[in-house]
Parts: C-alpha cells; sequence; structure tokens
C-alpha cells in the first residue's frame, strides 16, 4: 500500500497536480497537530474533570463528541485506563483502524505487519523497542480495534503536576502515550510531540 501511495503521489506531482511542500504540511498538520492535539485535549479533561473522567468511561463516543472530536473513524470509541497495575496498548492486527478524529493519521509503525502481529504475541518486547519498560508486575492488556471499535488510551497523569490546568497537562499527553507505546512527558521535559517517528 505504501508503495502505491508513493507511486501516485509522484505521478500527481510530476503532473503538477499536488504541490509537494503543500502536502508534507497537510500530512504534518494530520500527524502531529490536529489529531493527537485533539487526544491530549481529551485526556487533560480526564485528568482535571472526574465527572467527565466517569463519563469517557462509560460513553467514550459522547464524551469526546462533546469536545467536538467527531467524525469517521470515531464512531465508536471505547476508553481504557492505564492504572499503577495495569498498561494498555492499542493494536489493529487485520488493518489499521485508528481513531483519527483524536489521533490524527496512523503513524507508519501502527500499520506496519511487525508491530500488528508483535504486540500481541510480545506486548512487554515491543514496549521495550519503544524504550518503555515496565516492572515486571505490571500486567499488559493489549485491545485489537477493529472497524467498530476504537481505542484510547487514557495514561496516568503524571506525578508533579497538582494545580497544573488542562492546556498545561495537554502539552504533556503525547500520541504514544494515547496509543499504550509510550507515557506521558514528564513535567519539565518540555512540550513536544513525543511520539516515535
Amino acid at each position: 500500500m505504501d508503495l502505491r501511495v508513493r507511486a501516485l503521489e509522484s505521478i500527481l506531482v510530476e503532473k503538477g497536480y499536488v504541490d509537494p511542500a503543500a502536502l508534507d504540511v497537510l500530512v504534518d498538520t494530520y500527524e502531529t497537530k490536529i489529531g493527537p492535539r485533539n487526544g491530549a485535549r481529551v485526556v487533560a479533561r480526564a485528568w482535571t474533570d472526574p465527572s467527565f473522567r466517569d463519563w469517557l468511561r462509560r460513553d467514550a463516543t459522547a464524551a469526546i463528541d462533546s469536545l467536538g472530536y467527531s467524525g469517521r473513524q470515531g464512531e465508536h470509541m471505547v476508553v481504557v485506563e492505564n492504572t499503577p497495575d495495569t498498561h494498555n496498548v492499542v493494536v489493529c492486527t487485520l488493518c489499521s483502524c485508528y481513531p483519527w478524529p483524536v489521533l490524527g493519521l496512523p503513524p507508519v509503525w501502527y500499520k506496519a505487519a511487525p508491530y500488528r502481529s508483535r504486540v500481541v504475541l510480545d506486548p512487554r518486547g515491543v514496549l521495550a523497542d519503544f524504550g518503555l519498560s515496565l516492572p515486571p508486575q505490571t500486567r499488559i492488556r493489549v485491545w485489537d480495534s477493529t472497524a467498530e471499535i476504537r481505542y484510547l488510551v487514557l495514561p496516568m497523569r503524571p506525578a508533579g503536576t497538582d494545580g497544573w490546568d488542562e492546556a498545561r497537562l495537554a502539552d504533556l499527553v503525547t500520541r504514544d502515550s494515547m496509543i499504550g507505546t509510550g507515557l506521558p512527558l514528564s513535567p519539565g521535559a518540555g512540550a513536544t510531540a513525543g511520539a516515535r517517528p
């Protein structure tokens, strides 16, 4: 699929139908700004508003929609919450089902066969490949997205953020922390996309 997309892009650029710089800006916007920023706002709201957090657990689709983030690939959302005892990670083993309204475009590795097959068999090993080493006693749950259900991980709020407002907290939330292949940034780490390329 990746080769087909690249071939089509090359033809469109060659014929002058698409400006490659504009296409790069569009892809970057969806990969790093619109989608992940939306999800980060959902997470930050859940961290600061217990009633929203409860609503998110009960009916994630409606709670997320209340913030204005809805649309195709986000119709049937389920939020799974990380705890000190359980860490959640999301995959789509059949293709690349992904919650676009809250996470933007899926990263290339999410769609790749090695991630899709290996995270089910060796989630701890895959997380280690992402630089995330969890304590041996932490249970890892793998959630398989489908055409009917998309998952969003609600990561644990970082320590040392008491009194922070939603905007400041959202800067700590990374795309990977909402997939489960990473954690939110620590306070003082600075606001970055914080996602594996």
